[in-house]
């Protein structure tokens, strides 16, 4: 689902360094969840208030209430269970960067091949042409122990691309640390070290959470291991532009690079949030944090340890909020809603007869406000699952029932492209199929894109962003059909890539 908003500079407040210097980094079971107890209004959370005063408070309430908060008791409590994370591997530069070929550089007679840039790996012809479209880096973030065997929660930006990844713990011990999965779409990352009896969090009520509730974050801004920062919840379910399917805890804790993945916790010490982004047009903190609440990264970690991966409905629209003069347009009394601007062919709105100019005002009989609400529960929904939604059009009321669709597989999306072979690395190629935008800007292409080139694939000169076509004249377009080529186990093959608008054959030896 996509929702259309004005820009804003939304980071993920990972720290990264990458060989030219120190860089913020720039740029996603058996737990119920009900994603309208985090839309509520502040008017109808008043209301509530009003009208049971005596209602049982949580210890983290009673304790804010009485001016009782202790944050060295906080950190005392959670600080153990706090873990540096830093990471490292090869970046892909984007599209572009190194498009300029230094004149001069190449053979006789290659300056104005068009093929010339299929054989930039063979032997003899490194480093010349383009530059190596990958660079090193080195990153770092945060992280919390949710079990005492090892379990580690983090936001999946912090290990995006990692070929390696050490745990630190507070009492300066490192380990070695595997990622169990990754969900880009909620940014929520698991991983496991190989301990026992470790110090874990305490998991809190995040739904239980107020506006103007005392918060405190811990993690490694810039490096500085265990630094713990208070505040207040700002706002609660915030929707940030994009396509998040997570209703975000905002607030003025100061967050920085480096806290990325690090707890947000209550007044109790428990924690009610995992630190994610921040609004910034420096880079640095401005006052405005984002936390996703722990109740989605625990949903999202039970789907990881499970299966390992993350999934997520999809309705096949584009949405954006009502306002009082659109309202109007479409008789209805309020703005409240979410606006459908567009219908994705194909997609389960199209199939259950959503149409642009529908205005959904409920799912599953609990309200949608704004546009961004609507992402959540659809988001937050699984693939299969069949929601009811109301929808108001021509000045009627209706009810349609969707059987959800899956997000798509995209760079952003998947936790990780598949590989051929499973464990036999002989090709050495990483392929996932083309994204919904990158058929959109090649019509009619077909193949699997190259996520990552190792072994006898990137010898013969196959890169990261080559489409392959075909293999021995037969055209792939799923990875049954690359498996299919390799069960024979050919001593050789030839691939059909397709580079910057030009096809060639490439001879990949498999000795």
């Amino acid at each position: 689902m996509s929702k259309t908003s004005s820009p804003h500079r939304m980071r993920p407040v990972a720290l990264a360094v990458l060989s030219a210097g120190l860089l913020a980094g720039a740029s996603a079971g058996a737990f119920s969840l009900d994603p309208s107890t985090w839309l509520k209004r502040t008017s109808d959370a008043e209301k509530q208030v009003a009208q049971a005063p005596t209602a049982p408070a949580t210890p983290a309430r009673a304790a804010a209430a009485a001016g009782m908060v202790s944050y060295r008791s906080i950190v005392a409590q959670a600080g153990p269970a706090v873990v540096g994370i830093t990471v490292s591997g090869m970046h892909r530069t984007r599209a572009g960067d190194d498009d300029e070929v230094p004149r001069g550089s190449l053979p006789p007679g290659f300056e104005n091949d068009p093929y010339f840039q299929f054989f930039r790996g063979m032997p003899g012809l490194q480093g010349r042409g383009r530059p190596n479209p990958q660079q090193p880096f080195r990153g770092q973030g945060s992280g919390f122990i949710i079990s005492s065997d090892g379990l580690i929660l983090t936001n999946a930006h912090v290990v995006r691309e990692a070929k390696e990844v050490t745990v630190k713990l507070s009492d300066r011990r490192e380990f070695a640390a595997k990622v169990i999965g990754s969900d880009p779409v909620t940014d929520v990352a698991v991983l496991r070290i190989d301990a026992k009896g470790l110090t874990t969090v305490k998991l809190g009520d995040a739904k239980s959470l107020e506006v103007g509730d005392p918060v405190l974050a811990i993690g490694a801004p810039y490096g500085f291991e265990q630094t713990a920062t208070q505040g207040i919840v700002s706002a609660k379910g915030r929707s940030l532009p994009g396509d998040s399917v997570v209703p975000f805890i905002q607030t003025d804790a100061a967050v920085n690079p480096g806290n990325s993945g690090g707890p947000l916790l209550d007044a109790g010490g428990s924690v009610v949030g995992m630190n994610a982004q921040i609004f910034s047009q420096t880079g640095g903190y401005q006052g405005l944090a984002f936390a996703i609440p722990i109740e989605v990264a625990m949903k999202v970690k039970d789907q990881i340890v499970k299966t390992g991966k993350a999934s997520h409905g999809r309705l096949g629209v584009t949405v954006q909020d009502l306002t009082q003069g659109l309202a109007e347009s479409f008789g209805l009394p309020r703005p409240d809603g979410a606006l459908i601007a567009n219908v994705a062919p194909n997609s389960a709105a199209a199939k259950a007869g959503l149409k642009s100019g529908d205005v959904v005002t409920e799912v599953d009989g609990q309200p949608v406000v704004r546009s961004g609400e609507l992402s959540t529960m659809i988001g937050l929904s699984a693939p299969g699952d069949t929601v009811a939604l109301k929808v108001w059009r021509d000045k009627a009321w209706r009810t349609l029932n969707v059987k959800l669709g899956g997000i798509d597989e995209s760079p952003r999306e998947a936790a990780k492209a598949d590989t051929p072979d499973g464990d036999d690395t002989r090709l050495g190629l990483a392929l996932r199929p083309l994204n919904r935008g990158e058929q959109q800007r090649s019509p009619g292409a077909q193949g699997l894109v190259v996520e990552d080139a190792q072994g006898p694939a990137a010898r013969a000169g196959i890169e990261a962003g080559d489409l392959l076509v075909a293999i021995n004249g037969k055209p792939v377009q799923s990875m049954e059909q690359v498996r299919e080529a390799l069960a024979g186990k050919p001593k050789r093959i030839a691939l059909l890539v397709q580079r910057d608008g030009e096809q060639i054959f490439v001879p990949v030896n498999l000795g």
